[in-house]
């Protein structure tokens, strides 16, 4: 066994400045393969006046946008220069975690020493299909086979939740996959006091009053009409409480009309998006209950986060995001209708010592580190190497 580390490329077809689940798990796995493990690349379209400054490479490859309402640009997997660079990066092991352009792009790095290949499966693409190409006579059954290939092309395929497992099934894959969960970057424990006072201080919230959390995309596939359905509800109901909803979107100014309609304006704040992770940490410390009702999301880090911070979530009963959670024990469960939400936040917020202490068990029970994750991850790596026949990647650390 030699000192020489690994070299891992991880492909995606988004990165940061692009801010969604996915994105921010690449780039954590990067953070924590780089200072831990091994050396990485991560290879994603480019987006212009990018300045990437990270402890890894990030090699931008040719894009083209998408369209405003998508937000996002689309890599040229074709590009010559591209598949030159990458396939001179001497990889060991290439980690994909799109099974659309990404996948594409490695199929074509992937010819002349051919490398061990995982994709990690993180979002329920058959719904992302059906809203984009339901209406486009034979495109659905195109684009699943489009994916299907791309799957069993891979050596490995990972899920993030044994929910995002059915999600393959639903999309036609009927290969193996094992489970790999997603971690998250906040440390174990509250923010700082002080800056909780400080932000409870800022927006005036009094010493009794309940706050409830949102975090994520501006989307209405979120949920989030369920989100402001409920909390009018508990608004005519007479309880007394301030919400937060943390991000952007293409659909943030109609969700900013539709509270406003509902006549939330005075106990629902809008905040946009925040990058500072430690601020946004501030917001978790200072939330009673974080509201998460989307059955879209197949891991939901956001439900980890609110956990490391000690805060429970509410879930919507049997999603992916509540896999796991405790009713009552560690976090919240309701039916997805806005009524039965109102009523099991109603019912938690009234008893605050069982609050505090389904605010502990979150913690306890639901939090995992990026670190442990990815140790996870790479342990996997190895295994996978070590059985690659003749691959010089045996004598490496």
């Amino acid at each position: 066994m030699t000192n020489e580390r690994l070299h891992i490329g991880l492909f995606n077809d988004s990165f940061p400045p692009v801010i969604d689940g996915v994105a921010q798990a690449v780039k954590n796995y990067a953070t924590v393969l780089q200072r831990r493990f091994c050396d990485v690349t991560v290879a994603t379209p480019n987006y212009k006046d990018v300045k990437d400054d990270y402890p890894f490479e990030v090699l931008r490859y040719p894009s083209f946008s998408a369209g405003q309402r998508i937000g996002y640009r689309v890599g040229n997997c074709f590009s010559p220069s591209a598949i030159r660079t990458l396939r001179r990066r001497g990889f060991d092991l290439l980690h994909v975690h799109s099974p659309f352009v990404s996948s594409v792009l490695v199929a074509r790095v992937n010819t002349k020493h051919r490398l061990p290949v995982i994709v990690t499966y993180h979002t329920k693409f058959e719904i992302d299909i059906e809203k984009r190409a339901g209406q486009i006579p034979f495109s659905q059954p195109i684009a699943h086979s489009f994916v299907r290939h791309n799957l069993n092309a891979a050596d490995e395929i990972w899920a993030v939740s044994h929910g995002c497992g059915a999600s393959l099934r639903a999309i036609g894959y009927e290969g193996d996959y094992r489970v790999v969960e997603n971690g998250t970057d906040f440390p174990y424990g509250k923010a700082d006091a002080k800056a909780v006072d400080r932000l409870r201080e800022k927006y005036g919230i009094k010493p009794d009053q309940f706050v409830f959390l949102f975090v994520g995309r501006m989307m209405w596939y979120k949920n989030v009409r369920l989100i402001l359905d409920a909390l009018k509800i508990l608004r005519r109901d007479g309880m007394d409480f301030r919400a937060f909803l943390i991000g952007g979107g293409f659909d943030a100014e109609d969700i900013r009309a539709y509270s406003e309609n509902a006549g939330l304006q005075d106990c629902v704040t809008f905040t946009g998006p925040i990058y500072d992770r430690e601020y946004l940490r501030v917001f978790y410390s200072m939330a009673d209950v974080f509201l998460f009702p989307s059955t879209y999301d197949t891991s939901g880090i956001v439900v980890k986060e609110a956990a490391a911070c000690n805060c429970p979530s509410l879930l919507v009963r049997g999603s992916c995001a509540a896999e796991g959670v405790q009713d009552g024990v560690d976090g919240y469960l309701a039916q997805e209708n806005a009524a039965d939400c109102a009523d099991v936040l109603r019912r938690a917020c009234g008893d605050r010592n069982a609050l505090a202490a389904v605010h502990a068990a979150a913690g306890k029970n639901l939090y995992l580190s990026w670190d442990t994750a990815v140790e996870h991850a790479y342990a996997r790596y190895r295994e996978i190497l070590e059985n690659w026949p003749g691959h010089p990647a045996n004598g490496k650390t």
